[in-house]
């Protein structure tokens, strides 16, 4: 059989589904079939579901071929007579979560970006964008219109928050638990195909926040077929974690390697943001990170790609090259240069940013070295925090003043602007954008954007609704100044459709704040066209003439 992916339904030019499925704690598994039109894909007739026995290889796996499936036809899997549940690696779930699966065909889309030649790692400015936000619509239809703009203000590269299919009618994406499946809430397949193609024809990379480190809560089918996905020795702040190097990981590794190359291979991506590396826990002689930037660059052959980590308590060996015992990416997210200059701009200095000062020698610093924190004692935690990183070069780090979390952290969701004097929020603006290393931009920051942009998420379920309030609102109250009961009754409550309504952006707010708008298109051609500031390797140094 010809195969893309080792698991999942695969549409054979030769007619018919293959399908595949590793479920080693099962004796028995058959592929359901929802009716359709025309006929049963099952041979049947139309007007119910009909099944089929999947043959055990003897090894995990089982797989069969049926020869009457095709595009567009809904399954499931049915495993010891239990069930049916959607397939751990569809493609799609046209009705979310816990509805049936859709056999997709990849290539059926039409692609023309053949000479597009990804991206590197020096000279991206990237845009972090959520698009169910991003637009009205909140579609990645939608979110095409804007592409040409986005190019023209100076974004190189588009950082899209996570699509991995979710319960609910709105969320941040970071609870997936279909991580084949781009989620019905923004389009189709196809139409996430429709939005990197029209992005590399304005000349835009597109990366893809993943998340390795957990699945949500509700809607994860893995355990009905192996308890080994799930570590029995790992956990982390969400939950289980991965079973990346215990008894019967092979499997499970083989699963996310395959997921990383496959939004590079059929989706055509430009590489990974992948979240909270610190919780992707593996003791293998290899880890699993190392693993996946391999099996990204694999699957891009004659492309550029770009790999970033989210990693708390930033690791330098992420991005040192294999050889040198690293894991081979390209970026970190850098935390530091952020909390610098939350003090600098907010004033307050309370819960994990109590360590910065905000003052200008930090901003020197940075500039300099990137990460502040390289193995120095730090008091929020009472640990060292980082490690050496001074071979680094500048475009490792990635510098923001704003991402998702942060905005969301402060309470009410406000933006940096909305907290700071106008010359104040420039002069950062600058700092950032001139500054050597990579710099991230969050949706609408060019422009002050006037909407909040808050944590939301929509549980099915009633009560676990009512524990992620109480979850957030626990969190928070790290905060001194948010954990007072009356600040805490303010909270927005993340399952209020208002809520995520609230957060989306107004493009009228880049009429209504035309000069910031032009002053972030002006520093971003300053940073591409000096001869100077354009350099990856620019030498960077600095005096303190007084702490502002």
């Amino acid at each position: 059989m010809e195969r893309r992916l080792h698991v999942g339904a695969e549409v054979q030019r030769t007619g018919g589904v293959h399908f595949r499925l590793w479920a080693p704690d099962r004796k028995q598994v058959a592929v359901v079939f929802e009716s359709v039109d025309g006929g049963d894909p099952a041979g049947g007739d139309a007007g119910g579901r009909r099944s089929l026995s999947l043959d055990a290889e003897g090894n995990g796996y089982f797989s069969g071929l049926v020869s009457h499936a095709a595009a567009g036809h809904l399954y499931w899997y049915a495993v010891d007579g239990n069930g049916p549940y959607p397939d751990p690696a569809s493609r799609f779930q046209p009705d979310g979560p816990h509805g049936p699966s859709e056999v997709i065909d990849p290539g059926a889309f039409s692609w023309t970006d053949r000479a597009w030649k990804g991206v590197p790692r020096d000279g991206q400015v990237l845009y972090e964008m959520h698009i169910g936000t991003f637009s009205a619509e909140g579609t990645f239809q939608a979110a095409v219109r804007e592409l040409r703009e986005l190019a023209d203000l100076g974004v190189t590269l588009l950082e899209v928050m996570p699509v991995a299919d979710f319960p609910g009618r709105f969320g941040w994406g970071y609870d997936g638990v279909n991580f084949f499946a781009p989620t019905r809430l923004y389009g189709r397949p196809d139409d996430f195909r429709k939005f990197v193609d029209a992005a590399h024809a304005v000349g835009l990379g597109v990366i893809l926040d993943v998340v390795y480190n957990h699945a949500g809560p509700d809607g994860n089918v893995l355990p009905q077929f192996a308890h080994a996905y799930h570590s029995q020795r790992h956990t982390t702040d969400w939950g289980p974690a991965f079973n990346f190097d215990d008894e019967g990981s092979g499997p499970v590794r083989e699963l996310f390697l395959a997921n990383a190359a496959y939004w590079i291979d059929e989706f055509h991506l430009d590489g990974l943001r992948i979240d909270a590396t610190q919780d992707v826990h593996d003791d293998s002689d290899t880890h699993i990170l190392a693993e996946i930037t391999a099996r990204v660059r694999h699957a891009a052959p004659g492309r550029s790609t770009f790999i970033v980590a989210e990693n708390e308590p930033q690791h330098a060996r992420l991005v040192r090259p294999p050889e040198q015992g690293g894991y081979g990416m390209d970026a970190l997210w850098n935390d530091d240069f952020h909390h610098s200059a939350m003090v600098r701009l907010s004033g307050h200095s309370e819960a994990y940013y109590m360590d910065y000062r905000g003052r200008a020698q930090e901003f020197v610093s940075a500039a300099k070295w990137g990460f502040l924190y390289q193995g120095q004692w730090y008091s929020w935690q009472k640990q060292r925090r980082g490690a050496p990183a001074w071979d680094l070069p500048p475009a490792a780090f990635v510098h923001f003043i704003q991402n998702h979390d942060q905005i969301a952290n402060t309470c009410r969701g406000l933006r940096c602007h909305a907290f700071s004097s106008p010359g104040e929020y420039k002069a950062m603006s600058a700092v950032l954008l001139l500054g050597p290393q990579t710099p991230m931009l969050f949706q609408g920051q060019e422009f002050a954007a006037s909407s909040p942009f808050f944590y939301f998420a929509d549980p099915r379920d009633e009560e676990l609704a009512r524990m992620v309030y109480r979850g957030r609102k626990k969190f928070l109250s790290q905060f001194r100044s948010i954990a007072q009961p009356e600040v805490q009754a303010q909270l927005p409550d993340p399952a209020d459709p208002q809520t995520f309504v609230r957060s989306k952006l107004d493009f009228a707010d880049r009429v209504r704040n035309a000069e910031l708008y032009a002053a972030y298109r002006d520093l971003l051609a300053i940073r591409r066209t000096d001869e100077v500031l354009s350099r990856p390797w620019r030498p960077v140094d600095g005096a303190v003439l007084n702490d502002d």
